[in-house]
């Protein structure tokens, strides 16, 4: 994903194609013997299905002044003489701008000193939020605030206030900050379960700095699964979200705040038709528990599971392509102790209906540890109902460990890179062979994505995990890496602290 400012993720980028799909109804089939549309009586009018286009003014006058812009600065950079990065960009340049505002890191850290020696200035970034309570607790995304030193929240008023960022939750990109105010505008929080596609939103934001921006479109699906998000059953709408509307609110026509705008798909970093809302309820559980201890607690039962097909579901016995297969069941873990078998379909969650597989780590995540959760599986070409309790998922800290532990892992860097086949080289068009595979610490805080391809490290061009690793230790503490994104070539400086 590109970066929505530095130091964090910009508004989600995923280079993914797409697929439509369309359906017809049944044909009409003439009857003889029947008389002429002529002659035969006048349908009862109907009321259209569709009427008119609404609308918003009344919903952003209200609801607009509770729209903030959030304002993001970073810690300075050491100088740029000490890091020995290449050049940097001077203010002055066109393309100064473009680093700053997209979260891409000014490549040499620019500034007053323009690669001699001068400190560069400090990354600043924006995103939007909106006001929960009036005496100032804010929704935006974990994205915009994450890494940042100073936090400052701007109202429609013009208004300026410096805000705490109270707590963030990385799986689900939701973040709460506090302004120090009171009798603050307030949103109303809908309900996402109730959303259709087809309805009407709109979205108000900071695209681009343009404060308490409006754009409006229609929910396009609900309940979407994103790669490497399974953790939110994401609201896809056809709204124009840009850089700088992520953490801004997704109205209903209601005026009901149904999500967060978080993410878009595009194939050049701008809107191109997708884009993606964290649910508000998600959001509001992150919420509650961040206010209250500060962090977010999820459940767990040991299982690997994947979608059924067609295929499997013929040779399961099951009715039609439905349910989560299971694949394997951690020994010992709640699943195990449960009942749970590889081979398992699990059909039904807490009396929710399963059809994909990626339905089933979003209901059991949002289960308190602790608590029990009543499964239904197709076993045997029958239905089999189990209790698990539901145990405590672990932080990041056990994937790091084992990310950093991977022979093609740069662990100075948090970066684990593999090979490109001949097919994703041919796809790509790159002269690069190693392509991110995930990226975390030093690497992820710079802008680095799953999916970038590496090019070289300074001058160093690097052909392999090994060239690439000897390329980072005689780098020091900022590693120059130039990499590919989409067709674009972009260094990133990455601070290992070394």
């Amino acid at each position: 994903m590109t970066q929505e400012r530095n130091g964090g993720k910009l508004l989600g980028v995923l280079l993914l194609g797409t697929m439509l799909s369309a359906c017809s109804g049944p044909a009409s089939t003439a009857v003889p013997g029947i008389q002429s549309a002529a002659a035969q009586p006048a349908p009862p009018a109907s009321t259209p299905l569709v009427q008119g286009l609404p609308d918003f003014t009344a919903l952003v006058e209200r609801f607009g002044p509770a729209v903030v812009n959030v304002q993001v600065t970073e810690k300075r950079a050491e100088p740029q003489a000490a890091r020995g990065a290449p050049p940097g960009l001077s203010p002055n340049d066109p393309f100064y701008d473009f680093f700053r505002r997209f979260g891409i890191p000014n490549p040499g850290g620019g500034g007053g000193g323009g690669g001699r020696g001068g400190n560069a200035p400090p990354a600043r970034g924006e995103g939007s939020g909106f006001i929960v309570s009036a005496d100032g607790y804010i929704l935006t995304n974990a994205h915009v605030v994450r890494g940042a030193s100073d936090v400052v929240v701007k109202m429609v008023d013009r208004r300026e206030y410096a805000a705490k960022v109270i707590g963030q939750d990385a799986r689900t990109d939701v973040a709460v900050i506090k302004i120090d105010a009171k009798n603050l505008p307030v949103v109303k929080i809908g309900d996402p379960s109730k959303l259709k596609a087809g309805q009407w939103v709109i979205a108000i934001g900071s695209p681009f700095g343009f404060d308490n921006t409006v754009t409006s479109g229609i929910i396009s699906a609900t309940a979407r699964t994103l790669p490497d998000d399974r953790y939110v059953p994401f609201i896809q709408t056809d709204v124009p979200v840009n850089p700088g509307n992520s953490g801004g609110p997704l109205f209903n026509m209601d005026g009901e705040v149904v999500g967060i705008n978080s993410q878009i798909y595009s194939q050049t970093g701008g809107y191109m038709g997708l884009s993606f809302a964290i649910p508000i309820d998600v959001a509001n559980n992150v919420r509650e528990q961040l206010i209250k201890s500060g962090k977010v607690s999820r459940g767990r039962i040991g299982i690997s599971i994947q979608d059924v097909n067609s295929q499997l579901a013929d040779s399961f016995g099951l009715d039609r392509p439905r349910g989560a297969l299971v694949g394997s069941v951690e020994a010992g873990g709640p699943a195990d102790k449960g009942g749970v078998k590889a081979g398992d379909i699990i059909v039904r969650v807490d009396g929710k209906l399963i059809e994909r597989d990626a339905e089933v780590p979003t209901l059991i995540s949002g289960t308190k540890p602790g608590s029990d959760s009543q499964i239904e599986v197709w076993r045997d070409r029958s239905v089999k109902k189990l209790t698990v309790r539901v145990a405590e998922l672990k932080e990041d800290g056990e994937k790091a460990a084992s990310t950093a532990a991977a022979p093609d892992a740069t662990g100075a860097l948090g970066l684990s890179v593999r090979p490109l086949t001949p097919d994703e080289k041919r796809q790509v068009k790159s002269d690069g062979v190693l392509v991110v595979e995930e990226a975390a610490g030093p690497a992820g805080q710079a802008g680095v994505q799953p999916g970038d391809i590496i090019l070289a490290v300074g001058g160093t061009p690097v052909r392999s995990a090994a060239d690439l690793q000897a390329a980072v230790k005689k780098s020091g503490k900022v590693v120059p890496l130039l990499i590919q994104r989409g067709e674009a070539q972009i260094f990133v400086p990455v601070r290992t602290g070394g």
